[in-house]
């Protein structure tokens, strides 16, 4: 199973040129068995950029999450605060084996019925139809 993550195009630049090493949700993914992670920066770039694999998930309070790895996380407080507002816990997403792509993809040309995921969504591994570089 797979996973596409929708994400604001500066941060998804810096997943992909390797400047952001976490990324932060208020909820994570339920299968644990997730093989890459694809991203989708969102308007007005919408296309999928590349992917890249889980090297683990840290669920704590944000502030601890903060203090952990706000330098590895390609934001700065305002914007980190901002976005877990009130919430009493959060995951960072350890970013590993980042892979862009030399050309991002149209999703509604790759995935069948494409709309972009709120949060994230799954994609079975069936579900992308084109071979992918490795």
């Amino acid at each position: 199973m797979n996973a596409l993550l929708s994400i604001r195009p500066k941060y998804a630049e810096a997943i992909m040129n390797g400047d952001k090493r976490y990324e932060f949700r208020k909820t994570i993914f339920r299968d644990k068995e997730i093989e890459k992670v694809f991203v989708y920066s969102t308007a007005p770039v919408k296309r999928i950029v590349g992917y890249f694999q889980i090297g683990g998930v840290i669920e704590d309070n944000p502030a601890h999450l903060w203090e952990e790895f706000s330098a590895m996380s390609g934001l700065n407080d305002a914007e980190f605060f901002a976005y877990f507002g009130d919430a009493e816990r959060g995951f960072a997403i350890e970013i590993a084996g980042v892979k862009q792509f030399e050309t991002a993809l149209d999703p509604k040309k790759h995935i069948p019925g494409f709309v972009p995921p709120q949060s994230f969504c799954y994609l079975d591994s069936s579900v992308l139809v084109l071979p992918l570089p490795e």
